[in-house]
């Protein structure tokens, strides 16, 4: 099986479908520092170092359009994305007569649909997977989704709000079997558009259906595939029409179920209807409401784990600084799947960044709220922003019982409620998001800047690491983040570092269930 990959970012999905067998025709990446970090994990390449090397054409990481050359490799990986000059009018490192075959192309995919449509023998070759007669199985990918997010700023006209068309535009061109796009929840709630509702998931779907694809619909989380993450998605799996009569030959009752609403839904565009919202199912499995379709279906991948969820601790515990600590099996399972082995001390990514006293006393009182009940947090809370001066009895019991930071590596229990409310009042901040991560649970799926959570131990008061980050995402210890560590202020609207590389990633354990989705469906025809 092959796959080309669309914003293919540090390779979470890739990794996934790597690990069941798909083989990577060509991938596309727009910023230049999760390239970095693709680059060296999937063709062992540190694009430093070729450069310092002066060997060109063992590049496999190649750009589209850039403002420096080749010989400028470390300013290309520091390049600002929406500078690239268009194309024609940069540096671009694909020759006439280049067949990308296994290559990672840097740029937007908005400008790569473009130099496509102009290069009918590139294009022609990229159909048929480099081989004679051949054909994609799959093109897969997760646009960016920040404007879509619950957590951002549900912007409908922001600029990336185009990707997922543009992401339709090349499985048009290429008429892969399948295709695949990854997305937040957030796509799935209405935009409000001058007065009615603007639905983008029900809307991408019309454009898969448009180029023609059979668009299968879900709501999914990838804690229920193993995961130890509680990480809502929508996907979308789209099935080119000519495959649907063999892939319903080989289907279960239930399965046929499953497809058959999608093939109304496609068959009224093909007849050029515009269906109304609502014509379209998408099944849940994050609020359990289809959960039977997952059940013994091409579907049951995505539903390994019902209950009894990997959590922070099985993910993070060994890494702590307390010597000795065991890895869980979910870490020897995502080793064992994903990469090889590597000893505890061999770990790469786990530098611990360093937080002044009056963070770690703050980081402390955000484990205490994760401990108690919610009214007892909100109640706190309200003192800490400076929005109230008073705790409830019920909520001074609650927080009393817990020891603070007073001083550097010594705690305090408080006597009285007056003591209790001023230390809180002394903490202010207006980060009022930040909390603890809770040991027993799975991570919440807003982790992509170090400042999101706290270590949930009493000993580690600190943010997580990249390597803590990525083992919740499920990726191995084996894989390396490159480019920088973090970034701030006005560059976070364009550079990708590790923590951000990891945050934006599918989960590597989610790509493989997909991948496992999409065989099952290979395995019908």
């Amino acid at each position: 099986m092959n796959h080309i990959e669309l914003f293919a970012g540090c390779g979470g999905l890739s990794l996934g479908l790597d690990s069941v067998g798909f083989e990577l025709v060509m991938a596309n990446e727009l910023s230049p520092m999760a390239a970095e970090t693709f680059a060296y994990n999937f063709f062992g390449q540190n694009l430093a170092q070729n450069t310092v090397n002066g060997d060109k054409t063992k590049n496999k990481a190649v750009w589209l359009s850039s403002s420096y050359d080749y010989a400028s490799m470390p300013s290309r990986l520091r390049e600002d994305p929406r500078t690239y000059p268009e194309l024609g009018k940069g540096f671009c490192d694909i020759a006439e007569g280049s067949d990308l075959k296994g290559n990672l192309v840097v740029g937007s995919i908005v400008e790569l649909n473009k130099w496509l449509e102009k290069n009918e023998n590139i294009l022609s070759q990229l159909k048929t997977g480099f081989m004679p007669k051949g054909e994609v199985d799959l093109v897969s990918g997760g646009p960016p989704c920040q404007s879509f997010s619950m957590a951002g700023l549900r912007q409908l006209s922001n600029d990336r709000n185009i990707l997922p068309w543009e992401f339709a535009k090349f499985v048009g061109m290429i008429k892969p079997k399948f295709a695949l796009l990854e997305n937040v929840t957030g796509i799935l709630r209405a935009f409000n558009q001058n007065g009615a509702s603007f639905y983008a998931w029900f809307e991408v779907a019309k454009a898969f259906s448009e180029v023609g694809y059979i668009p299968v619909c879900l709501h999914i989380n990838a804690r229920f595939a193993g995961v130890a993450q509680n990480r809502p998605r929508f996907i979308l799996i789209g099935i080119r029409a000519d495959l649907y009569e063999p892939i319903i030959r080989s289907s279960t009752t239930v399965e046929i179920s499953i497809l058959e609403g999608s093939k109304v839904f496609f068959d009224r565009i093909s007849e050029g209807e515009t269906p109304e919202y609502g014509a379209l199912p998408c099944l849940d499995i994050v609020n359990k409401k289809d959960i039977s379709f997952f059940e013994s279906t091409f579907l049951s991948p995505l539903l390994k784990k019902k209950s009894d969820f990997y959590t922070v601790k099985d993910a993070i515990d060994d890494l702590r600084a307390e010597s000795g600590l065991c890895t869980s099996s979910y870490v020897d399972n995502i080793n064992r799947i994903f990469g090889m082995e590597i000893e505890p001390k061999s770990i790469l990514n786990h530098e611990l960044r360093r937080n002044g006293e009056l963070v770690q006393r703050r980081f402390r009182i955000y484990q205490i709220l994760s401990s108690v009940t919610n009214d007892s947090k909100k109640e706190a809370k309200k003192v800490i922003s400076g929005k109230g001066n008073e705790l409830s009895d019920s909520a001074y019991e609650e927080l009393v019982a817990y020891d603070y930071l007073v001083g550097v590596g010594e705690y305090k229990k408080f006597s009285n409620k007056f003591e209790l409310i001023k230390y809180l009042n002394e903490h202010s901040t207006r980060k009022q998001t930040q909390k603890a991560l809770v040991a027993s649970q799975p991570a919440p799926a807003a982790l992509s800047i170090p400042d999101d959570a706290c270590h949930y131990h009493h000993d580690e008061l600190r943010t997580l690491t990249v390597r803590e980050m990525a083992r919740i995402q499920s990726f191995p210890d084996s894989f390396v983040f490159r480019s920088k560590v973090t970034t701030g202020g006005q560059m976070r609207k364009f550079e990708v570092p590790q923590y951000t590389q990891v945050g934006n990633a599918v989960p590597p354990l989610l790509g493989r269930a997909l991948g496992e989705v999409i065989c099952n469906l290979i395995n019908k025809l």
